[in-house]
């Protein structure tokens, strides 16, 4: 139609972009150029391999029933539950009524036991005149040592079947959360069957694999920096499997990490060093300007003139990496703004991200 405006999406994705970077391309194209900076730094580097690992809870049980029976209760899942709750219960009637049997038992050998007592007592006291009464005093005695005998074994079937009365309630071993049911109220279940899934997300760590040529330069006790794609957090070596797979030569270690900084479940990736460390110039990857003839970074200088410096990149660890040139510890280099710089530019400085002005930390380090 004449006179109309047809917007296609890609108009409107760069206007958007436009729109982002308008502040610096404005001051670039019609006034002093706004950047800002941070210092090139002295710091220990090593070379490092990316390694994935994923987050795994200390507290992790597949809880199993220890005897037959009907499910007749179970949690459900999402439900958080105490050391202690139960989580599910096996039908008992049976058992109830075998414990009650035994208690039946025990009653009557504990009065038999009582009875001989009492004619162990009152023989004892006719066999020093009596001869017949000795014979008998030794037959009771041999009857009272029989009861006493059937007492213990009656007591300790007794003590058995409250044990599986006991063994019918499911109870959490840990605080935690159910994450999984394996069976139905309803169900018969077997001895070993597995019925529900208890984590806890108190407790958490990171298991990875690393190479043979990183387990030298990692040790139990160092703090190592995990990220995922929602966070970022760090961690503490707790162990190091000495043990490492026979196809794929990986050795597990394992950190230990917050609770509140990731769920179980959750990939992370971790960089773990092959080498020493050493001290090496570094500066932030974001100073960087890839060209094809090379790379370089825009140093300002006291006077708020961008310089362009070659430098040749090196080892990198997280947002820093190491460079050689013509760059000393302490000289301020573009992180923001350097696109559309050209050499020997004015610039405006812009206070960090850190909140801190950069044209004050460039002041002081004059």
């Amino acid at each position: 139609m004449r006179g109309a405006i047809v917007l296609t999406r890609a108009t409107i994705l760069g206007a958007c972009v436009l729109s982002a970077f308008w502040p610096l391309a404005a001051a670039a194209q019609f006034g002093t150029p706004q950047v800002r900076v941070e210092p090139a730094v002295m710091t220990e580097l090593a070379p490092n391999i990316p390694v994935p690992g994923t987050v795994f809870s200390r507290n992790d049980a597949r809880l199993s029933a220890e005897v037959e029976g009907t499910l007749v209760q179970i949690a459900e899942v999402g439900e958080w539950v105490k050391q202690g709750d139960l989580i599910a219960q096996i039908e008992d009637t049976i058992i109830a009524l075998r414990r009650d049997e035994n208690e039946g038992v025990v009653a009557k050998e504990k009065s038999r036991v009582a009875f001989l007592k009492r004619e162990v007592g009152r023989l004892s006291q006719l066999a020093s005149q009596n001869i017949a009464a000795k014979r008998q005093l030794d037959e009771t005695e041999s009857d009272l040592a029989v009861a006493s005998n059937d007492l213990a074994i009656a007591q300790a079937q007794l003590e058995q079947v409250k044990d599986q009365l006991r063994r019918t309630r499911v109870n959490a071993p840990f605080d935690g959360r159910v994450t999984e049911r394996f069976l139905n109220r309803g169900e018969r279940v077997s001895v070993g069957d597995r019925v529900v899934r208890l984590i806890s997300p108190r407790l958490l760590e990171v298991i990875a694999r690393v190479p043979l040529a990183s387990l030298d330069h990692v040790a139990e006790g160092n703090s190592i920096q995990l990220t995922s794609d929602r966070n970022a957090a760090p961690g503490v070596i707790r162990t190091i499997v000495p043990f490492g797979d026979s196809r794929s030569h990986m050795f597990e270690i394992r950190i230990d990490v917050e609770a509140n900084a990731w769920v179980v479940g959750e990939n992370v990736r971790l960089n773990v060093p092959t080498a020493e460390p050493r001290r090496l110039l570094a500066v932030p990857r974001d100073a960087l300007i890839l060209r094809r003839d090379g790379a370089s970074v825009f140093r300002i200088g006291d006077d708020y003139t961008a310089q362009q410096i070659e430098v040749v990149p090196g080892l990198g660890d997280g947002t820093m990496i190491s460079v050689t040139g013509e760059l000393s510890p302490g000289d301020q280099v573009v992180v923001r703004g350097g696109e559309r710089l050209s050499p020997g530019a004015k610039v405006e400085v812009l206070a960090s991200e850190s909140g801190s002005t950069s044209s004050s930390n460039m002041s002081s380090s004059r």
